[in-house]
């Protein structure tokens, strides 16, 4: 299901990006080239013009880049170039706004200088596996799910960061490490964005042709077409009013051609088609026609509550910013939208926790601080993520103690006023879920971490706090191990011999490192230096979720070769440890026996110091 070709000769690549998770609320920086390049030497520019990121926005999306028409062939390498000259890295002290990383801080990982103009550009090289190239033939579409690693890429000193630390003492290394995969992770969702080209709809097909235009971009750039289904469940939002199903679609098709559209949702490999779950156009889309602004809602007083964390973005510009905190107004007229809900909503149901999309203009107050006045705007709210530790339960809810909500702990929250008249506000340590009967909980003690998805209870009308959707299971959660060993390195780090049978880290290498340690979930932290027998790896005979290919990332040449399987994966590393090239970094993901000490991988990425 994809735009014809302009020749027989050529396919089309979806390009998508994504990013591991880090310790940053925002990490804006400028994507000024992805070459892809054929095994005979051709090398195709897929991005035309400069596009910026905020890398820290897409930890649980994946942004389609490019939907290119590329002559047919196979693909082996691919080559993306990073300009910090304008960046925007903010880092996650535990307060509210966190801490801006100066220019001068923002250090080049090769040469240990700062990646300012002249030299602010970084190119990392990566080779895809000899034995699964991206091949790109007609009438097909070829999917390359690229993953820029934060964590891996990033080192933030002073370690770790507190509420005292100044900013002018921060720095953060950077040595991009980037993997890729043919397969796009399905446990994110998928994002279009572009201007509209036609609607289809009839008895056997209801979709519509874009232009893609990744994330902010007001240019009109050449980025290929594509092609968006949608169903009879489809939720649509489309300057502020919503729709569902074929009554979207037919609304849409009546804005016309080149509005404004963006669209989540997933791609089947097996038919290479695209089908969205939320379709927003016109004024419902950052950048068209008004201003608006996306981030945490941390405090509420009246019609005015306090945005934090925002990416604020003024309508028909390329000037996309960070804001710390934004004071957004307002009132009986803003239109109220709850992804994939049905229902009548208004400014009410807006409170302390939640993620929201803003959209009105932005004005200042007397102090001369940008505000957002969405009093004849709208408000998205969207799908929010809540981590806690078991309480007790009760009747259709969960009382837990709040760890996160959307990724910001309770200090960075003024919950006052979310509480009805008869009840007091919401209280980190006894923070109330409802969770529908359809939602069992797991089996599950005091202490137990639990991580939840939905939305905050409207404003002065909690307990509960949170109404749940749905839950994840840390029992069959992901692990995601990080070891990172400062410079040298270690130059003999596993246990001999090095095979994809014997893959293992001794007690005493692991407690050499300078970090270590094992993630669960946002909250659930095991520190793999305490196993006296040590770490074992092995593969998931299964990968699901996020990291599911192997890498092994050369820093100083900021060259990366990928591997399609963990035994091939292995027996290049051995190769490279031959005794005098240091390994500086491990991460992984996986499953994790907790008993055993052993990480059945996904994926891994082994960082070696040449």
């Amino acid at each position: 299901n994809m735009v014809p070709p302009p020749n027989p000769g050529s396919g089309m690549a979806m390009v998508t990006l994504t990013d591991m998770p880090g310790d940053f609320l925002s990490y804006m920086v400028d994507i000024v080239s992805l070459k892809l390049t054929r095994a005979d030497g051709t090398v195709v520019e897929t991005v035309p013009a400069t596009t910026r990121v905020d890398f820290a926005q897409l930890v649980n999306l994946s942004e389609v880049t490019s939907a290119h028409q590329l002559p047919q062939g196979s693909y082996t390498g691919v080559a993306l170039t990073l300009d910090y000259a304008s960046a925007t890295i903010v880092v996650d002290n535990g307060t509210a706004g966190g801490l801006t990383v100066p220019a001068a801080g923002i250090i080049n990982g090769s040469t240990s200088a700062p990646l300012t103009p002249p030299n602010s550009q970084m190119t990392v090289t990566l080779q895809l596996p000899s034995d699964r190239p991206l091949i790109v033939t007609p009438g097909t579409v070829a999917n390359l799910a690229l993953d820029f690693n934060l964590a891996a890429s990033n080192t933030v000193a002073p370690a770790p960061l507190s509420s005292s630390t100044m900013a002018s003492a921060v720095t953060v290394t950077v040595n991009p490490v980037l993997t890729a995969s043919l397969v796009p992770d399905a446990t994110r969702q998928i994002r279009v964005r572009g201007p509209l080209v036609a609607v289809t709809n009839t008895a056997t097909q209801t979709s519509y042709t874009v232009k893609v235009r990744p994330f902010y971009d007001v240019a009109d750039d050449d980025d290929g077409q594509l092609v968006v289904n949608t169903t009879a469940t489809t939720s649509f939002t489309l300057n502020g009013t919503s729709y569902t199903g074929d009554a979207g679609l037919t609304a849409l098709a009546a804005l016309g051609p080149g509005t404004l559209t963006a669209a989540t949702g997933s791609f089947d490999v097996a038919t290479e088609t695209f089908t969205a779950a939320n379709v927003f156009a016109g004024t419902s889309v950052p950048g068209a026609g008004l201003d608006s602004a996306e981030g945490t809602v941390t405090a509420r007083s009246g019609n005015v509550f306090t945005l934090s964390n925002g990416w604020l973005d003024e309508h028909d510009f390329d000037d996309e910013q960070f804001s710390a905190q934004l004071a957004v107004t307002v009132a009986s007229g803003t239109a109220v939208s709850e992804d994939g809900q049905s229902g009548s909503f208004g400014p009410q149901d807006i409170s302390v926790g939640q993620h929201v999309q803003v959209f009105g203009k932005f004005g200042t107050d007397g102090m001369g601080n940008r505000t957002l006045d969405a009093s004849g705007g709208s408000v998205r709210l969207m799908v929010t993520r809540l981590s806690g530790e078991f309480a007790s339960s009760g009747s259709g809810t969960v009382t837990v103690n709040l760890r996160s909500l959307d990724g910001r702990p309770p200090t960075a929250f003024n919950f006052a006023g979310t509480g009805s008249t008869t009840s007091g506000d919401a209280s980190p340590g006894a923070y109330v879920v409802s969770v529908p009967a359809a939602l069992p909980l797991p089996g599950v003690t005091a202490g137990a971490p639990l991580q939840f998805f939905g939305f905050v209870t409207p404003f002065m009308s909690a307990p509960p706090d949170f109404a749940a959707l749905t839950i994840v299971n840390f029992a069959t959660m992901n692990a995601r191990l990080h070891l990172e060993w400062s410079a040298p390195g270690v130059t003999m780090p596993f246990v001999a011999p090095l095979t994809a049978s014997n893959v293992m880290i001794s007690q005493a290498t692991l407690q050499s490192a300078a970090e270590h340690e094992i993630l669960i979930g946002e909250e659930t932290q095991l520190d793999p230096s305490t196993l006296a027998g040590g770490l074992g790896f092995v593969a998931n005979s299964a990968p699901t979720g996020e990291l599911t290919g192997f890498a092994i990332v050369h820093r100083m040449s900021e060259k990366i070769a990928t591997f399609s399987t963990f035994a091939d994966f292995i027996t290049a590393l051995a190769g490279d440890l031959n005794g005098t090239t240091a390994l500086l970094a491990v991460n992984a993901a996986g499953p994790y026996d907790q008993t055993k000490g052993v990480l059945s991988v996904n994926g891994m990425e082994a960082e070696l110091a040449d």
